[in-house]
C-alpha cells in the first residue's frame, strides 16, 4: 500500500494522491518521520489503552495524540509510557498515565525502530530504552512501528550501527567480552556506551549499555537472541523479534505500510 505525499502541510494531513503536474518535494528525515507518526496514529481510537513509545520518531506521535486529546477528538485514552521522557511529555500534553501493573493487556503500541528486515524484525534501543519498551510492546494486541526509509536494512545489524545490549553495571567488562566472543564470527565489536560527559550512560532501570557493532549477518535471529540472554549479567537486548504487526515507512515517493 502505497501513498504518496503531494506537497508539505503544517497539519500533516495533507496524504493524498499526487497530481502528475506537482514538482516533486524534497522533505528532511524528521518530515518523514512526522509523516510516518501521523499516519500511525490514524490506528488509535477513544478509550483505548496504548503503549507509547520513545525516541524522535515516537514524539511526533506522542504530540498528535496530545493534540487530538485536546480537540476532543479522542477521549479515555490511557498512556503506558516506555521511558521516562515519554512519561513527562505525556503529562505536559494532559495524556493519562497507567503502567503494566495496572494495564497489563494494551490495546496498541506505536514506537519507532532503528532497524527493520524484510521480515520486519526491528532493532531498537539506540535510545537507551529497549527493557522498558520491550515490556510494553510485548504485551500489546497491535504493535504499529513508524520509520523513515532509510532504517530499512537487508539484516539486523546491517546498518553497521549499534545492537545494544542492556546489562547491570557490576563486572560490565566480563559481560561484554562474553557478548563480543558470541558473535566473533560476524567480526563482532563491543563497547560501552557513554554519555556526552564521557560516563557510562546510565538507563532509567540503572543499568548499561553494551553497544554491538556487527560486520556481518548473525544467523538465525531466535538462537543468537536466546544465546545472549543465557549470558549472566545481560538484562535484554535490542532485537524486537516477530512482534511489530504494521510498519509504516515514510519514502520520499510516499507512505509504505507493511503488515504482517
Amino acid at each position: 500500500m502505497a501513498i504518496a505525499w503531494s506537497e508539505k502541510a503544517s497539519s500533516m494531513e495533507a496524504l493524498s494522491l499526487s497530481s502528475p503536474m506537482s514538482p516533486p518535494v524534497i522533505l528532511t528525515q524528521d518530515e518523514l518521520k512526522k509523516i510516518a507518526a501521523y499516519k500511525a496514529v490514524e490506528f488509535v481510537e477513544s478509550g483505548m489503552v496504548l503503549g507509547l513509545g520513545t525516541g524522535s520518531t515516537a514524539k511526533h506521535a506522542v504530540d498528535r495524540i496530545g493534540e487530538l486529546l485536546c480537540q476532543g477528538k479522542l477521549n479515555n485514552i490511557i498512556g503506558i509510557p516506555t521511558s521516562k521522557k515519554t512519561q513527562e511529555q505525556a503529562l505536559s500534553l494532559g495524556i493519562p498515565l497507567s503502567d503494566l501493573d495496572n494495564h497489563p493487556t494494551i490495546d496498541l503500541a506505536i514506537d519507532g525502530a532503528d532497524e527493520v528486515d524484510p521480515h520486519l524484525n526491528l532493532v531498537k534501543g539506540r535510545g537507551g530504552s529497549l527493557l522498558r519498551e520491550k515490556m510494553v510492546e510485548g504485551a500489546c494486541k497491535k504493535f504499529v512501528v513508524i520509520v523513515d526509509e532509510s532504517k530499512l536494512v537487508k539484516y539486523l545489524g546491517g546498518s553497521g550501527l549499534a545492537l545494544p545490549v542492556e546489562v547491570v553495571p557490576f563486572c560490565w567488562k566480563f559481560t561484554a567480552n562474553k557478548l563480543q566472543n558470541l558473535f566473533e564470527s560476524s567480526g563482532c565489536v563491543a563497547k560501552l556506551r557513554n554519555d556526552c560527559k564521557g560516563e557510562p550512560f546510565v538507563t532509567d532501570n540503572g543499568n548499561y549499555i553494551v553497544d554491538l557493532y556487527l560486520k556481518k549477518d548473525i544467523g538465525d535471529l531466535q538462537v543468537a537472541s536466546d544465546a545472549i540472554l543465557r549470558i549472566a549479567g545481560v538484562v535484554e537486548h535490542g532485537m524486537f523479534l516477530d512482534m511489530a504487526t504494521t510498519v509504516i515507512v515514510a519514502g520520499e515517493l510516499g507512505i509504505t505500510i507493511k503488515n504482517k
